[in-house]
């Protein structure tokens, strides 16, 4: 026990809780998607309902290895990297939404070669595009208040990152304009500038749906939400596992609802948690994403650079502000988005990219702990050569 104890101290860095969250929710993650994904298996891989539960469980260690290997490099360096990744970002989305892969009337899926693996460029514009804007704000806490060398190449960024990704995904567009937002004004960004960029992405949002491919989509959800004669055939049975699972759920595995209801295993993979595992599993899955605001907040607070804190800040409102709108279109909050839920949904490089972005968190955590335990080294130093 205490040979374990020193290797994860060795080898698990920053902060503690937030790896307990993650761990948790890859436990959790791993048994739901099983159960979620057992009809689908047996229509699709011919009664091999194991084959989902191995392929999650991969992509699952994939991501954990991806989040040590980021929170093992100093977060600094992601200052550099972001401006990089940004620039890279653009022709990526470009050819996603003129070349990509066409699922559900939206070109969004670039397919690897070789690999043969898809992955959603947006995932990758979104963790650019957070980090970046956090290294701007950083650099331009001074001047924060200058228009011209400040607020312009902060809103032109915005507008063009979110208005690219519209096109083919205007709900990822929306929940990555909320986080710039947040950021911003976390880097101190005067509200008249803010209101400016609310302007900025509206057009920007506009211009992505109307030349884009979601319009129609976005439309008839936002008509179905509102409409009082009529439930979505996914809502109506999301709303059916819920009201089902009661407090305490049905169990593990005994889910009725994942054999109707359309991605039962990613956009509404809580009402499955919910019917198995009842209210109180539902609690405990939106403890666990509060839980995780919480440290990634107190990080913020608790670091000395800009760049740190305002990264940490992005990143975590990114995955939780997704978790929270996931959440809130099972249980009827909002239209359906098709939205993934973070850290518990199957997936394929979006796992990988929030494993990214954790690890980045914790490439945070990580460095502030190091000098504050440096910091308490030297005062007890002093202490003791006073004495």
């Amino acid at each position: 026990m205490i040979e374990l104890k020193a290797w994860l101290q060795k080898n698990l860095k920053g902060d503690p809780v937030i790896w307990a969250i993650i761990f948790a929710f890859s436990i959790i993650s791993i048994l739901v998607v099983y159960s979620a994904t057992g009809s689908l298996a047996y229509k699709k891989m011919k009664g091999d309902t194991e084959y989902y539960l191995i392929k999650h469980s991969m992509l699952v260690g994939l991501s954990l290895a991806a989040m040590w290997l980021a929170h093992k490099i100093n977060y600094k360096y992601y200052s550099r990297l972001s401006r990089l990744a940004l620039w890279l970002s653009i022709p990526l989305l470009i050819f996603g939404f003129l070349f990509g892969d066409n699922i559900n009337d939206a070109s969004r899926w670039i397919t690897i070669p070789l690999i043969n693996q898809s992955f959603q460029p947006s995932d990758f514009a979104k963790l650019a595009l957070i980090s970046n804007l956090a290294s701007m704000l950083a650099k331009r806490q001074a001047n924060i208040e200058d228009f011209k060398s400040s607020f312009i190449p902060v809103v032109v960024w915005c507008a063009a990152i979110c208005g690219l990704i519209a096109l083919s995904n205007f709900s990822t567009s929306v929940i990555l304009f909320a986080t710039c937002m947040l950021l911003m004004f976390i880097g101190r960004v005067p509200m008249k500038y803010l209101a400016l960029l609310v302007v900025a992405g509206a057009l920007a949002g506009t211009m992505g749906l109307v030349f884009g491919q979601r319009l129609g989509t976005t439309i008839s959800r936002v008509e179905a939400f509102l409409s009082a004669d009529e439930v979505p055939f996914q809502a109506e049975q999301s709303y059916i596992a819920l009201a089902t699972g009661g407090v305490l759920g049905k169990g593990p595995g005994n889910s009725d609802q994942r054999n109707f209801l359309p991605h039962s295993y990613s956009d509404f993979i809580y009402a499955i948690i919910v019917e198995e595992y009842g209210l109180i599993g539902g609690i405990v899955i939106l403890f666990l994403y509060l839980a995780l605001l919480y440290r990634g907040i107190t990080i913020v607070t608790r670091s000395d650079r800009a760049f740190g804190g305002l990264l940490s800040a992005g990143l975590t409102f990114s995955l939780v502000i997704q978790a929270m709108i996931n959440m809130g279109v099972a249980v009827g909050l909002g239209p359906i988005t098709g939205q993934p839920l973070p850290l518990l949904s199957m997936g394929g490089t979006s796992l990988l990219f929030t494993g990214l972005s954790l690890g980045i968190i914790l490439s945070v955590s990580r460095g502030d702990i190091s000098e504050e335990s440096i910091n308490q080294r030297s005062d007890a130093e002093a202490v003791q050569s006073d004495n």
